[in-house]
C-alpha cells in the first residue's frame, strides 16, 4: 500500500513540476489525446499484471493508485492550458490546484458551481471530460474487479483448494 500511495503523490508532484506554458492548440489537443491512449494502454498492461499477481486485490489498488491520478492530472493540465491561453474560459483564473479542484469536482460529479466553464472550448472539453469519466468509472470498475476476480480464481486453481467459497467466485450481473 505504501508504494500505492507513493505512486499517486508522485503523479501529482509531478503535475505541479511539469512545464505547462506551451499554450493550448492543436499541438496541445494532440498531445492530450496521445496521453490518454498511452493511459488506455497502460491500463490494459495493468489488468493483465492483475490476473497475475500474487494479491489481485493489493496488485488493483496500486494500479488504481496510479490510473486515477493520471487520469484527473491529464485533463487538469489540460484545463490548466486552456484557462491561460484563453482567459475567461472559464469562470475565474485557474491555478493548478483550482485546475486540479475543478477536474476531481468534473469528475465525482459534485459540480459545485464555483469553477464553471464559460468559453466554447472549455465547456466542449468539460463535456469530454464527463463522457470519459462515465466510460473510465464503468470500464475500470468492471475491469479490475474482473481482474482481480481472475487472479483469484488462478491462484486458488494453482493451489489447489478448489473453487471459492464466498462471494467472488460468482459473475457480478
Amino acid at each position: 500500500m505504501l508504494r500505492a500511495v507513493a505512486s499517486a503523490v508522485l503523479v501529482t508532484a509531478l503535475y505541479y513540476v511539469a512545464p505547462l506554458d506551451w499554450g493550448f492548440g492543436v499541438g496541445t489537443v494532440a498531445v492530450f489525446l496521445g496521453a490518454l491512449a498511452v493511459f488506455g494502454w497502460l491500463l490494459v498492461r495493468q489488468l493483465g499484471s492483475i490476473t497475475r499477481a500474487q494479491y489481485p486485490w493489493l496488485r488493483a489498488m496500486e494500479a488504481l493508485a496510479v490510473a486515477v491520478p493520471l487520469f484527473l492530472v491529464l485533463f487538469s493540465a489540460t484545463y490548466f492550458l486552456l484557462a491561460h491561453d484563453v482567459p475567461g474560459s472559464f469562470s475565474e483564473p485557474l491555478t493548478r490546484t483550482a485546475s486540479l479542484y475543478f477536474t476531481i469536482s468534473v469528475f465525482v460529479t459534485v459540480g459545485f458551481g464555483d469553477i464553471v466553464p464559460t468559453s466554447e472550448a472549455a465547456r466542449a472539453l468539460t463535456s469530454v471530460q464527463m463522457i470519459v469519466d462515465l466510460i473510465v468509472l464503468a470500464v475500470l470498475g468492471k475491469a479490475v474487479f474482473g481482474a482481480v476476480r481472475m487472479g483469484r480464481r488462478r491462484r486458488r486453481a494453482e493451489s489447489g483448494s478448489g473453487p471459492e467459497p464466498d462471494w467472488w467466485s460468482e459473475d457480478l450481473p
